[in-house]
């Protein structure tokens, strides 16, 4: 026995042997090959646009290695240079940035190359640059405070399968947009950076990112993994709050973060939650928001949520979300309520339990997503929404209510 053992020992030692040597330059060059590949400055993502407004917007990009990083950009050409800064300091030895353009003009458009300057040592006295790399130039067009008309197209509920988003927007047949809302859930759970950028970013910048901006907007998955309390610096808000309202065209526009579905102490949260309270915070808000002038003296008025206040079950979060807006809603007389969520498209009208029309998107499996289009002018708002099988599965449209 110890015989058979021995041989079959040195049998497998003998091929082993062979095929290490066989193999061995190969094995070690493709080990250099990752090495040189990790050491590499680069950009991890083509930039993506931000919180486009008309005289502002926000241009993020993330790069391999701690550097410093400017923007170049102007009407014509890239002739001017922006640099973010805080306290002082311009922003270095990161790899993360969001550089801020202001004093832009409405219905302008504008061209931006993106350079970035490896720092490779930072000492207190001596700081040592590396390798200098720069983007392509990509344009932009801040929004007309002119023009009555607004268009964007409403994603949700891609939960981690990023050909999704090529897939739903190739439905828009290249027919111009301002901006892309992503309404909720386009993770399952967040665990790292690779992870937006994989499932994100990079497919974004790929489509549409770098020259038109979108809106990430939380949905209950959003909150969920250990990296979920790291991705807001990631994106651009324009209070800094998950919840906000602009308006664009003729449209008011309000976005809600619904938060978690299930109750604060359900036990898969671990007592580290408290979303009833963050819900209240701001139902106080919407409520000052919407009696404000530019809400009530706005054509159209659109609310953006990831779960709906009704047919969404009786779950924690729709209840509660039902409580807390749903009042304000009737009480201001929102026009539309568009959210996802259910993974059950549906076009709900006004009925016995809600006077506004809810609209709720698909997903994430094939044959049930869904791209809507949101086109909105002085008198009319209208979406469509179209199936991943190219066929148009609900429109409705609200005309302009007169005072």
């Amino acid at each position: 026995m110890k015989q058979t053992n021995r041989r079959n020992f040195l049998g497998k030692f003998a091929l082993t042997t062979a095929v290490t040597s066989l193999g061995i330059t190969q094995i070690f060059a493709k080990a250099e090959s990752n090495t040189n590949k990790e050491s590499v400055f680069t950009f991890k993502t083509e930039p993506y646009l931000q919180a486009l407004t008309p005289t502002s917007v926000s241009i993020m990009c993330i790069t391999s290695k701690d550097a410093t990083t400017w923007v170049e950009y102007g009407e014509n050409i890239p002739n001017r240079k922006e640099q973010s800064e805080s306290d002082g300091f311009k922003e270095a030895n990161q790899t993360l940035f969001n550089i801020k353009l202001t004093h832009l003009s409405p219905g302008r458009t504008y061209y931006y190359k993106v350079y970035s300057k490896e720092i490779t040592s930072f000492k207190p006295y001596e700081l040592t640059y590396g390798k200098q790399i720069e983007t392509a130039v990509f344009k932009f067009t801040t929004p007309s405070t002119s023009s009555d008309k607004v268009s964007c197209l409403i994603l949700n509920d891609i939960h981690d399968r990023p050909t999704s988003f090529s897939d739903l927007i190739s439905l828009n047949k290249g027919i111009p947009y301002d901006f892309v809302f992503l309404n909720g859930d386009m993770f399952d759970y967040q665990e790292n950076e690779k992870q937006l950028i994989d499932h994100l970013i990079a497919p974004c910048t790929e489509l549409f990112a770098k020259e038109t901006p979108f809106i990430l907007s939380r949905g209950n998955h959003e909150t969920r993994g250990k990296f979920a309390r790291d991705i807001k610096p990631y994106f651009a808000y324009p209070t800094g709050d998950y919840y906000f309202a602009f308006k664009q065209g003729s449209v008011f526009f309000i976005v809600l973060d619904t938060g978690e579905d299930k109750p604060d102490d359900a036990e898969v949260y671990a007592g580290i939650v408290n979303f009833d309270d963050y819900r209240e915070k701001q139902a106080g808000w919407l409520n000052k928001v919407m009696e404000s002038k530019a809400y009530k003296e706005a054509p159209h008025k659109v609310v953006l949520m990831h779960i709906p206040p009704y047919h969404s079950g009786d779950w924690h979060g729709t209840m509660h979300c039902r409580e807390l807006f749903s009042p304000l809603f009737e009480n201001h007389k929102v026009d539309m309520v568009i959210s996802g969520h259910t993974h059950q498209y549906g076009i709900h009208g006004p009925d016995d339990d809600h006077s506004y029309p809810i609209i709720i998107g698909g997903g994430p499996q094939d044959g049930k997503r869904t791209l809507i289009r949101l086109d909105a002018s002085l008198n009319e708002l209208k979406v469509v929404m179209t199936a991943d099988n190219n066929l148009v599965v609900g429109e409705y449209s609200v005309k302009r209510k007169r005072s």
